[in-house]
């Protein structure tokens, strides 16, 4: 928490060499910057460095508006792969749901309690079951039926409304439709989905009573960015429960529905706090 709480994140990734810790500090130092967080990692197998550096804007010698131009010669330097963000900037997310709402309430529930720092302007589904949710939080609904015959249309319809919306970040809310690669390309890296496992096992329909069959003793949910390959993008965040044999069909669905929620939750939140890196198909998460 700073004094007037307004910063600004640099996250940038590039190969891995000599002096770009000292690049970084001795930029922000030579223009008054006041670093609060700093935090690094180093992928010796792929000789990769990433960092995340926060800093107070006030008393910064530089403007906000000329930060990222000014920066930009130490990262072409060192071939940076790099984004600049400022805490004072609210991410509009829009949320995609199907027929199954507990991860739809969950997130308005938190939203609507503050803890994520953003806007929900917009909620989208192939199914109507959902409106008055929507309705009860104030936030706009749209109903996009889909087919074999609608989907690449209503793809274009939904592309069309998120851009309306002013979109950052789409959140699939156990929405159960697998979305175009070209829908995907519009939001690299920005489009959030929670499996019903640790991917890829019980993968598919009916995963809890694959995993019942097989007896298992955990359970598990995996958050992840949507990439065109399914269900392969980057992990976010995981989680376990543990079951028995005690343990019903049903038991299995609630506790992994409260998995769901949990984890799911976890990413956005990491995701809308600018600590999540994507490298390659990994990430590097800055908790």
């Amino acid at each position: 928490m700073t004094r007037n709480n307004l910063t600004a994140v640099l996250l940038l990734s590039c190969r891995d060499q000599k002096g770009l810790v000292a690049a970084v500090s001795d930029f922000l130092y030579r223009h008054d910057g006041n670093i609060i967080h700093a935090d690094q990692h180093t992928d010796q197998e792929e000789a990769v460095f990433l960092q995340r550096v926060e800093w107070e804007l006030e008393g910064f010698a530089i403007a906000r508006e000329g930060i990222a131009e000014a920066f930009r010669p130490v990262a072409e330097r060192f071939g940076m792969t790099w984004s600049l963000h400022f805490s004072d900037y609210t991410p509009r997310v829009a949320v995609f749901v199907s027929k199954l709402a507990h991860c739809l309430y969950d997130l308005l529930g938190r939203w609507r309690m503050g803890e994520f720092r953003a806007d929900i302007p917009l909620i989208l589904s192939n199914h109507a079951d959902h409106r008055a949710i929507a309705a009860g939080f104030g936030v706009e609904f749209q109903h996009l039926p889909v087919t074999a015959q609608t989907k690449a249309a209503q793809e274009e319809r939904a592309l069309a409304l998120l851009e309306e919306s002013r979109i950052d970040v789409v959140v699939l809310a156990r929405y159960m439709q697998v979305l175009g690669e070209a829908f995907v390309a519009r939001y690299p890296n920005r489009i959030i989905n929670i499996h019903h496992s640790f991917l890829p096992a019980f993968a598919g329909a009916r995963p809890y009573h694959k995993a019942h069959e097989r007896g298992v003793k955990i359970i598990g949910a995996t958050a992840h960015y949507v990439t065109a390959a399914l269900d392969q993008g980057p992990i976010i965040e995981q989680d376990v429960a543990r079951v028995s044999h005690r343990d019903s069909v049903e038991d299995l669905v609630r506790k992994g529905r409260d998995l769901e929620k949990v984890v799911l939750a976890r990413a956005v939140d990491l995701h809308l706090r600018n600590r999540v890196l994507v490298y390659g198909n990994k990430t590097v998460v800055f908790d």
